[in-house]
């Protein structure tokens, strides 16, 4: 036999099965990605709509219930508390790459108030948002600063950003995390008041809130 023939031949043979090979490739391929585009524009159109609709709550309108945990990885649902009393909801800037410490000398300033709150009968819910990781760590430390938390106020994580883009209030900035707001929620989760901070400071004091908050004798603390 030439030799010669049958390299040729063997050569032909070879980049006819290459082609076809690359042919199914690239057809297997396309139909993968045809098949995860509706998944794909489905999930974009999702996250589109959350962002479009999701607005601040305001003044009369009822608070976006959710739920969120403790550092220690207890749930805690805002209408849950609602149920026991009215709540002063108090979003911080959390860690936005160090403790922040306008964040610190409000929440002092609140537990200072502590007393106070409970004789009104209201609970204190605080929100520290902040990137995943290590943020209930970080949490842990900044309440390292303060006494130990009074029974009417309770800490909670925002590691997604879940509350912090249901209430509107993500400030998307380098070193940013959320808009610090204070708002007075009754117990049917009603808006009585809202202050929405778009520095780091002009904050809510203790005493502002107080003189806004109604008594709830029902609370007891």
């Amino acid at each position: 036999m030439n030799t010669d023939f049958a390299d040729q031949t063997g050569a032909s043979s070879l980049k006819r099965l290459s082609a076809v090979s690359a042919t199914g490739v690239l057809r297997s391929a396309n139909r993968s990605t045809f098949s995860f585009k509706p998944y794909v524009l489905t999930l974009c159109a999702l996250l589109l709509s959350v962002s479009l609709f999701a607005e601040t709550p305001a003044v009369g309108t009822k608070a976006p219930d959710f739920t969120l945990s403790t550092p220690t990885g207890t749930p805690v649902q805002l209408s849950g508390q609602e149920q026991k009393a009215n709540v002063v909801l108090v979003l911080l800037r959390g860690y936005p790459g160090y403790q922040c410490p306008y964040c610190q000398r409000q929440a002092h300033d609140f537990v200072e108030h502590a007393a106070a709150f409970a004789t009104k009968g209201a609970i204190v819910l605080l929100v520290y948002p902040g990137p995943p990781a290590d943020l209930d760590q970080r949490a842990k430390e900044f309440l390292a600063r303060q006494a130990n938390l009074p029974a009417n106020f309770i800490l909670v994580t925002d590691p997604d950003y879940k509350m912090t883009n249901l209430y509107n209030l993500r400030w998307n900035a380098e070193n940013e995390t959320a808009y610090p707001s204070t708002f007075i929620l009754d117990r049917t989760g009603t808006v009585l008041f809202e202050k929405i901070s778009h520095s780091h400071e002009d904050r809510a004091t203790a005493q502002d809130i107080l003189d806004r908050l109604p008594s709830n004798t029902a609370g007891g603390f």
